[in-house]
């Protein structure tokens, strides 16, 4: 049965009721679903987690025909056609992992109008035949929409633009007449101007919901013993899921056994592997609790999984876009998680390389080396690091969040004008091509084989520097160079050399501030205030005797969901979420009409899974209620 059947046809509320199980739409969800319901074109930048598939599913089921949902992920297409089909909705992909067969039985189902919602790759669609089958959908059941996800593809100047995203501009000049509704969790102004042009989506609505996750912390370390800081980081998040992100296919397989040999469940994930494989490792990673992905960003687009606790970085991102969209993937559930980072300026050499050995044009390289920049300035700031990242994205805050390293334990602020002059010092009278080992080991007065041959021990320098560790300079290096007063040298190698503003530091007519290494960074996360005693599994649970009764619960029905889940062959979230669980514990409804009230609990699940778990309800009536 269609899920439009499910409530009165048109009335997008009674289909958020009746399908989704939720009794009102969040933030700007009530005005992007009547826009685009009444025909409206709209561009809606709104969070990771905050609700943006609901916008265009709505639509989608509350209007005549097929919704056509252009998505770039094979992944994603399954995770959110498995989710929509126990929602009792009609839905289906097309794709590269469908045999001839099957691809051409969902065809004849969408053209026959037995499908609500059809995912389809942008490259599929722009072929002839892709082409043809919406003209076919279009001439039958009708296009209810279109919907374009991680609309920020399009833009070729964005952090993961991709070609075939340009050609989506063909939807609303062969097809005027039906609702184009393009979504994005990270858009710079820039970025939206651009996806706006080369959609032709100029005279629809933008909808901005901010792009905050108040549920999630930013913390970053000063590379020291890389492997060292992960393990005390995964060891405050033992048994939780999480993703750690490398630069490199190699350093993520050595990532994953190493974390393996240290008793943490691990798996890699990236393009170096072949298909099977990466599915393979990919569904248990939706499908179990405690696992940790080692990847590249080619993991997690999209990916629903909302239970992910945590996202740690190896290596610095390249943009700000990129780590965003990486860190949003942690806590899509609403509830707390962790972002965390560690990085060095070695990571900046290697990037600033990759960026100048490529062969993007000399603008793009521009771009690509003031995102490299920006993100390196996130690192080094001494503010509150949620303030800089919503600027980044054009959204003002007013600091003091509470939720970043920053704000939890302040770094000193320090003047910094003599060792200032004296790193910059050094590397003028060394000849400004030498990286940063060279500098420090000349900065502290390391006698070593290299600094003798090139005579850098005989220079006034030398050795001015003896009062600082090694670990001091290369964070003093690495300021001056978010300060503008160091840059790398453009022959790739990693030198550093001054630039025409150490002139006035070197005069004494600039005072330069340092931030001092906070002492945070090196601790591992803190469990939050108001967590409940059985922890992030079920944090709404009440205290005392109740609390431990709904603990019971909670862990029964979850002990329910995961073999549901298993014989159905899909994630346990699917069947539930966490949230949706946590309020039954605490709500322990007792009919059909009191489930029918717990968010999440639509009338497809409450028919499919009703009885079960109220059955479970009633078995620990007993035990403290």
């Amino acid at each position: 049965m269609s899920a439009r059947t499910a409530g009165p046809p048109h009335d997008p509320q009674e289909i958020l009721r009746t399908v989704f199980g939720f009794a009102a739409f969040r933030g700007p969800q009530a005005d992007v679903v009547r826009h685009v319901t009444g025909g409206g074109d709209a561009l809606v930048l709104m969070p990771t987690g905050g609700g943006k598939s609901v916008c265009y599913q709505v639509p989608a089921l509350a209007r005549r025909g097929v919704g056509i949902v252009v998505s770039p992920l094979i992944a994603l297409m399954q995770d959110q056609v498995d989710a929509l089909t126990e929602l009792g909705v009609r839905a289906a992909f097309v794709n590269s992992s469908l045999d001839a067969a099957s691809a051409a039985a969902v065809e004849r189902a969408a053209r026959a109008g037995e499908l609500d919602l059809v995912y389809l790759a942008p490259e599929r669609l722009n072929t002839p035949r892709g082409l043809a089958f919406i003209d076919a959908i279009a001439a039958g059941p009708g296009v209810a929409l279109f919907a374009i996800d991680e609309a920020h593809c399009v833009s070729s100047w964005g952090h993961d633009f991709r070609p075939d995203y340009l050609g989506l501009s063909v939807l609303g000049e062969r097809w005027p007449g039906v609702p184009r509704i393009a979504l994005t969790a990270t858009a710079t102004p820039r970025t939206r101007d651009e996806i706006l042009l080369r959609l032709g989506l100029s005279r629809g609505r933008t909808f901005v919901a901010g792009f905050d996750r108040p549920n999630l912390t930013y913390r970053v370390v000063e590379k020291d013993d890389a492997r060292g800081q992960l393990i005390q980081f995964l060891r405050a998040h033992a048994g939780k899921s999480g993703i750690v992100y490398g630069l490199s296919r190699r350093k993520d397989d050595e990532t994953a056994d190493w974390l393996s040999a240290q008793g943490i469940p691990s798996l890699p994930y990236h393009a170096g592997l072949d298909a099977a494989t990466r599915r393979r490792h990919q569904d248990r990673f939706l499908r179990e609790d405690g696992l940790v992905m080692t990847a590249t960003i080619a993991f997690g687009m999209g990916i629903d999984k909302p239970d992910v606790r945590f996202v740690a970085h190896l290596d610095l991102p390249k943009s700000l876009e990129g780590y965003f969209q990486e860190t949003g993937r942690a806590g899509r559930d609403g509830e707390p998680a962790d972002a965390w980072m560690a990085y060095g300026l070695g990571d900046v050499v290697q990037l600033r390389n990759f960026i100048e050995q490529g062969e993007s044009s000399p603008e793009r390289k521009r771009v690509e080396t003031r995102k490299l920049d920006d993100m390196l300035a996130y690192c080094e700031t001494a503010d509150c690091r949620r303030t800089l990242l919503l600027r980044y994205f054009g959204e003002a805050y007013p600091g003091g969040c509470g939720r970043c390293d920053n704000c939890l334990v302040p770094p000193a602020r320090v003047d910094g004008t003599l060792d200032a002059q004296k790193a910059l010092s050094a590397a003028r009278r060394t000849g400004e091509r030498f990286g940063v080992t060279h500098l420090v080991d000349v900065l502290r007065g390391k006698a070593n084989e290299r600094v003798v041959t090139l005579g850098h021990d005989r220079l006034p320098t030398f050795g001015v520097g003896a009062g600082h560790s090694e670990k001091d300079w290369r964070r003093i290096l690495r300021q001056l160079v978010v300060q503008g007063l160091l840059e790398l040298h453009p022959d790739g190698h990693g030198g550093l050399r001054t630039t025409p503003a150490a002139d006035d530091v070197l005069r004494g007519r600039r005072r330069v501030e340092l931030r001092e290494s906070s002492p945070e960074a090196d601790k591992p996360p803190r469990r939050r205030k108001g967590a409940a005693r059985f922890a992030d599994i079920a944090p709404q649970a009440g205290r005392g005797a109740d609390g431990a009764a709904d603990a019971a619960l909670y862990q029964a029905l979850r002990a329910w969901r995961l073999a549901t889940a298993g014989a159905i062959g899909k994630p346990a979230y699917v069947v539930f979420n966490d949230r949706t669980l946590t309020e039954i514990a605490g709500a322990r409804p007792s009919s059909p009409a009191e489930l029918r009230g717990v968010s999440g609990v639509g009338e497809a699940k409450l028919e499919r899974y009703g009885a079960e778990v109220l059955a479970i309800v009633r078995a620990h009536a007993g035990t403290g209620a």
